[in-house]
């Protein structure tokens, strides 16, 4: 996928930045699609600085147009039985400061799904200029280790060999926990 949207991006050189935009703003209404691959392509097409920013602004953009998109569509779905976790139940019922740093929190959160974050919040209580504001600033630190990691894996320095086997023994033990909780439950 990303050799793909390098292809797009030098082919249409002219509309590059808007393109990858438009990529991310897709992304974030499907909401569970992953951006690493646009991160990686807009950091070999535009550079280390250019295409952290890049991501950023699309992410930025996609999480607001989501948000909006998802507050006029599924509003009626808050007060739904699937809602009714405590921790999700306290991000919809969350106004202000409150929703502020919940919505800020689970942004620096790694492993939060950033899709589920703008839909819990879009249908709850959260108000947009709160969501944007928290959502921007948890996406920098976040964004930033994205793309460091990414870029060091994509030049294979020891910085991406080091994160590379991270990401393998994470993989293979939550694989492995997955497997021995399945044969526990059997």
């Amino acid at each position: 996928m990303k050799e793909q949207i390098i292809t797009l991006l030098n082919t249409y050189e002219n509309a590059a930045y808007l393109i990858s935009i438009v990529i991310n703003i897709i992304i974030s209404i499907l909401g569970l699609v992953p951006s690493v691959f646009l991160t990686a392509a807009n950091l070999a097409v535009f550079g280390f600085w250019k295409g952290t920013f890049l991501s950023f602004a699309g992410e930025a953009i996609g999480a607001i147009i989501s948000f909006l998109l998802y507050r006029k569509g599924f509003k009626k779905l808050s007060e739904s039985k699937l809602f009714s976790h405590p921790k999700v139940r306290r991000l919809l019922e969350a106004k202000g400061v409150e929703a502020f740093f919940l919505v800020l929190s689970l942004r620096l959160l790694p492993f939060v799904p950033s899709g589920v974050v703008t839909f819990v919040a879009a249908i709850g209580k959260t108000s947009l200029l709160i969501f944007m504001i928290a959502s921007s600033i948890g996406k920098i630190p976040a964004l930033l280790l994205e793309a460091y990691s990414v870029y060091q894996l994509m030049n294979w320095t020891w910085q991406g060999k080091v994160i590379s086997a991270f990401l393998s023994i994470f993989l293979f033990l939550f694989t492995w926990k997955k497997i021995n909780r399945k044969k526990v439950q059997t």
